[in-house]
């Protein structure tokens, strides 16, 4: 299976456990790899012949921010279940980071999830 990436995708999300947290709607980093059969588009140099990444985009940024998520793994699992259930795509690996989580030195804090099409 062929896959299409979308790395360093950054967009406020309403995250966190707390009330006021979310409401900050602090950036998060979000990475896409999305399994495909990619054959037609590759043959053809079409658009529509593959799947449109601003489309793709579009619903990750109205995922993120759109609703309130405590959670990172709820934010990965909701934009998995959105690209499964909009896009022709057979299975999708969603990385969501939240950046300075926690007080000291960490850059970073997240998840990585893998979901397939039932």
């Amino acid at each position: 299976m062929d896959r299409i990436l979308l790395e360093g995708i950054e967009v406020p999300a309403a995250l966190g456990v707390s009330k006021a947290e979310r409401a900050m709607r602090r950036p998060v980093g979000i990475e896409l790899e999305l399994a495909a059969d990619l054959r037609r588009a590759g043959r053809s140099d079409r658009l529509g012949d593959t799947i449109d990444y601003g489309a793709i985009y579009a619903t990750v940024e109205e995922i993120a921010s759109g609703q309130e998520h405590r959670l990172v793994e709820a934010l990965a699992e909701r934009i998995a279940d959105a690209l499964l259930a909009g896009y022709p795509i057979e299975s999708c690996t969603v990385t969501v980071r939240k950046f300075a989580p926690v007080g000291g030195n960490v850059r970073h804090a997240g998840v990585r999830i893998e979901r397939t099409r039932k």
